[in-house]
C-alpha cells in the first residue's frame, strides 16, 4: 500500500501518522451529548494534556473550539501557554496547579490554575492581591485518589473557612474518578457521595466529575461539566465493551527491504526469533525510538496487502521485522506501507498486546513519523432545518 500525503515530509518518511480531526470532533459530539440525554444544560470540555494524547494539541483545540467547545484543560503551564497561542479566549485550566514562582506566568497568559492544596491556594490569593484584581481557580478536591487535590482535612479547612477564597473567583470544583471504567465498582458511588457533600458545602460554582468513562456512569456523574480526554482520541471508555468512539488515528510505516531467510535462521537480536521453515521478512521504519514497544516482542502483527503478519524478533530503536513470506512478493516491496495502527490494530489492541494500556500507546506516538491531518466532511453533523417562515 501507499503512505497517504504527497509533500516532502511524507515522502522522505519512514512512517505516516494520519490523525482525523473530524473522527476527534465527533466523538466530542458524542461525549456532550451523552452528558445532555437527561435534559439537563451539561457542558463538556476537552483534555489536551501530553498534547492531545500524542495527536497534536494546537490542531485539536482549534478544531474542537470551532466545534463548541469553550472548556480546555491541561497537564503543564507549557502546554496551556502553547495552547494559549491558538486559543486566544477560551478558558485553560492547568491540572498541575502552581509551581512556586509561575504565578506571574497564569496572569500573564490568562490561565487558570487547578489549586490542589491549601499552599497553591494561598499563593494565588497572594497574586491576586499583587495584581490588585480577582483571579479565577479552580479547586480539586481529592475524594479517595490520594494523588493531587485538597485532602480530607484542607477540604474541611475550606468549608469552614471560606474567606480564604477572598480576592478569587471560584471558577470550577473538580475531583477525579479512581475505577470509572469498571461500572460496577463500589468506589464509584463512595467518591460520588464525597464529591457532592463538598459541592453541597461551597456552593454558587459548578463541579465536575466525570472523565471519559465517568460520562457513561449516568447523569448522576455528570454535574455541569463532562471533563473528558481518552475517549476524544478513540481510546475505549468501556473496555468490557464494544467501543463506542470513532478510531482518530493509523500508523503506516515504510518497508526498508526484505530479504529470503533459510529454516532456522534467526532474525534480530539475541535471536530471539527462529524461522520453522524458508520464508521472507521485511524490515519496517519503526522502533521504540518511534513508541512501538521492546514488550511486544513475538507478540503482535501488522497489516500488509490482506494479510495478517506476524511481528517477530526483537523490536530494535529504529527498526522492527515482520514474517511476510505469506504474501505475494508483488504487494511486498520497498517503500511500501505496513498498517501498524488503523482497522485492523486499534490502540486498545496494541496496549494489550504491549502489556500496557492505551493512553501509553497514545501518547508515546514518536516525533520521527510525518504527520498528516484530514478532517472527513463525511462526520460532520446534519444542519439544523432552517426555520420555515410564518
Amino acid at each position: 500500500m501507499s503512505l497517504p500525503g504527497d509533500n516532502d515530509a511524507v515522502r522522505r518518511a519512514g512512517a505516516v501518522l494520519t490523525v482525523d480531526l473530524g473522527a476527534i470532533a465527533a466523538n466530542w459530539r458524542g461525549l456532550r451529548d451523552a452528558g445532555r440525554a437527561a435534559g439537563r444544560p451539561v457542558d463538556c470540555a476537552a483534555v489536551l494534556k501530553a498534547d492531545a494524547y500524542g495527536t497534536g494539541a494546537t490542531l485539536v483545540g482549534p478544531r474542537l473550539a470551532a466545534e463548541g467547545c469553550r472548556h480546555f484543560f491541561v497537564a503543564h503551564i507549557d502546554e496551556a501557554i502553547a495552547l494559549r497561542a491558538v486559543l486566544p479566549e477560551l478558558p485553560i485550566y492547568v491540572l498541575n496547579g502552581l509551581l512556586p514562582g509561575t504565578e506571574g506566568d497564569f496572569v500573564e497568559h490568562r490561565l487558570v490554575p487547578v489549586l490542589n492544596h491549601l499552599g497553591q491556594l494561598n499563593a494565588w490569593r497572594g497574586a491576586a492581591q499583587r495584581y490588585s484584581r480577582p483571579l479565577d481557580a479552580v479547586i480539586h478536591v481529592d475524594t479517595g485518589l490520594n494523588r493531587l487535590g485538597f485532602n480530607p482535612d484542607e477540604a474541611q479547612v475550606l468549608v469552614n473557612e471560606r474567606g480564604r477564597l477572598r480576592g478569587l473567583r471560584l471558577a470550577l470544583i473538580i475531583s477525579h474518578l479512581i475505577a470509572s471504567e469498571e461500572q460496577n465498582n463500589p468506589v464509584n458511588g463512595e467518591q460520588l457521595s464525597r464529591f457532592r457533600t463538598f459541592v453541597k458545602a461551597m456552593p454558587g460554582a459548578p463541579a465536575s466529575l466525570a472523565n471519559s468513562s465517568g460520562v457513561f456512569l449516568g447523569p448522576d456523574y455528570h454535574f455541569d461539566l463532562l471533563r473528558p480526554g481518552a475517549a476524544l482520541y478513540g481510546i475505549n471508555p468501556l473496555p468490557d465493551q464494544s467501543n463506542p468512539m470513532l478510531p482518530v488515528v493509523t500508523l503506516n510505516a515504510r518497508i526498508l527491504q526484505v530479504r529470503k531467510i533459510d529454516a532456522f535462521q534467526t532474525v534480530g537480536y539475541g535471536g530471539a526469533w527462529r524461522a520453522a521453515r524458508p520464508g521472507r521478512v521485511a524490515t519496517i521504519a519503526l522502533g521504540y525510538a518511534d513508541g512501538y514497544f521492546r514488550t511486544l516482542i513475538n507478540r503482535t502483527h501488522v497489516q500488509l496487502a490482506g494479510h495478517r503478519v506476524p511481528v517477530i524478533g526483537r523490536i530494535s530503536m529504529d527498526l522492527t521485522t515482520i514474517d511476510v513470506t505469506d504474501v505475494p512478493e508483488a504487494q511486498c516491496q520497498p517503500g511500501d506501507g505496513v498498517e501498524v495502527l488503523g482497522a485492523h490494530m486499534t490502540p486498545d489492541d496494541l496496549a494489550e498486546h504491549a502489556r500496557t494500556n492505551a493512553y501509553e500507546v497514545m501518547t508515546s506516538l514518536g516525533r520521527r513519523y510525518a504527520r498528516v491531518y484530514v478532517d472527513r466532511p463525511e462526520l460532520q453533523p446534519e444542519p439544523e432545518p432552517a426555520e420555515q417562515p410564518a
